[in-house]
């Protein structure tokens, strides 16, 4: 997958990494529970959030889609800086994306 640099300073600043959030992207396996421990571990929301892109820059583009429905779920108020009109992602087309 790409580097995810559309929109990056505004996810970095606007996702809330609860651990509620990072429960359900280790639930749906979107990030392994390593990785949610690791996230989770970082006391600085800003460096949580990066660590978290990093991620899943490195996961397949199914896992991103999953991403973005849980994203949605919690924070649907960002679905919009990842998905265009079209629901596809800005960075790569996902027919995963299930928003509803």
């Amino acid at each position: 997958m790409r580097l995810l640099t559309v929109n990056w300073v505004q996810l970095v600043e606007k996702i809330d990494p609860s651990n509620r959030f990072l429960d359900d992207l280790g639930v749906v396996k979107c990030i392994s529970w390593s990785q949610r421990e690791y996230i989770c571990n970082i006391p600085q929301n800003r460096e949580r959030n990066q660590k978290l892109l990093d991620f899943l820059t490195r996961r397949s583009m199914a896992d991103f889609g999953t991403f973005i429905n849980v994203l949605h779920k919690h924070q649907n108020h960002l679905v919009s800086l990842l998905v265009t009109a079209e629901s596809k992602t800005y960075f790569f087309l996902c027919d995963k994306i299930n928003l509803q």
